[in-house]
């Protein structure tokens, strides 16, 4: 309790980085400091403290957030639409398909005549380049929910996840096992900005992308962090205080699932694995989850797991990203 209270004062009172935040982009955690990051997770905590007790203060009463989907969703959909109705404001669901820009109208006109209606975007999109070409002709916050390289918001909510049962972020180490994808590059771009040490473990072919290990690195050294990359597994997670995985397959991968399936062998997380962590590790995954394939049903289902309440936590993360951007 003294701990939130302490953070609820600092939340309250750092004007500076409330000015800093409103109406910012976010497409990706690169383009946030450790200051700023820490600022979104503390007021996370705060809000959903707020929410559970029925005291959360509708900030965003008339605002609207436009939601556009070029890809299914649960989480997303569902985590940003409650979370505008908690805050007092309105989410508008957007299937791409449906709008003129799914029959040609520029990226440019849709910037421009959606920033005459709404408070913000949230988009789900196929490329990034996209989204990035979104924010520059838009006069209003837009928010990556998904793209082919990045994931920021699922980060948000890893690390909240992780601050709440550990209690804090620097020093601790992180295992990601699997596929190098967007979940990745954004878990380990905030892992690194929270001094965290970072492993991750991938298959040959399926590496991080090594433009963003090398920013990551970085990024890790300067807040007393780090981050390295193997192909055996056992040695990513061990002593590991949180292991992470994703699917090996997905959406628009269909067609290369039997490669994939071939080429993940002997990076399941199943028991023998997490032998190597420590005994009290968490076990992180961004759902959905194919159980027997890329997490052993014993670990997911077990003690460690932490899975639905990092699914929750997208809610919280999202209305602290939602109430600092709109």
């Amino acid at each position: 309790m003294i701990v939130l209270v302490k953070v609820l004062a600092s939340i309250s009172t750092n004007h500076e980085m409330e000015s800093q935040l409103k109406g910012r982009d976010l497409l990706t955690l690169l383009d946030y400091t450790s200051d700023e990051i820490t600022y979104l997770l503390k007021k996370a905590l705060v809000m959903k403290k707020e929410t559970m007790e029925g005291k959360l203060t509708p900030v965003l009463a008339g605002k609207t957030l436009g939601m556009i989907f070029e890809k299914h969703s649960t989480r997303t959909r569902i985590s940003f639409e409650v979370g505008m109705i908690q805050l007092g404001g309105h989410a508008m669901f957007m299937n791409a398909k449906d709008l003129q820009i799914g029959r040609g109208e520029s990226v440019y006109d849709t910037g421009n005549v959606l920033s005459e209606y709404l408070d913000g975007v949230m988009i789900r999109a196929n490329s990034h380049e996209m989204v990035k070409e979104l924010a520059t002709h838009s006069t209003i916050p837009i928010i990556n929910g998904l793209t082919d390289i990045f994931h920021p918001c699922q980060a948000l909510a890893d690390l909240l996840t992780i601050m709440e049962v550990k209690g804090s972020l620097a020093g601790k180490k992180i295992a990601y096992i699997g596929d190098g994808n967007n979940v990745a590059h954004s878990l380990v771009i905030g892992a690194a900005n929270m001094g965290m040490h970072v492993a991750v473990a991938t298959p040959v072919g399926f590496e991080f992308n090594p433009n963003l290990f090398a920013k990551a690195q970085k990024i890790a050294s300067l807040n007393g962090g780090s981050v390295i990359q193997t192909y055996e597994a056992s040695e990513a997670v061990e002593q590991a205080d949180v292991v992470y995985t994703d699917v090996w397959t997905s959406m628009g991968q269909e067609e290369e699932a039997a490669s994939r399936l071939e080429a993940f062998k002997g990076f399941q997380i199943n028991d023998a694995l997490v032998a190597h962590a420590k005994s009290d590790y968490m076990f992180l995954h961004c759902l959905p989850a194919h159980r027997e394939e890329e997490v052993a049903t014993s670990v997911i289902d077990g003690p460690n797991s932490y899975v639905f309440q990092q699914a929750g936590n997208r809610l919280h993360a999202q209305k602290s990203v939602l109430a600092s951007l709109l």
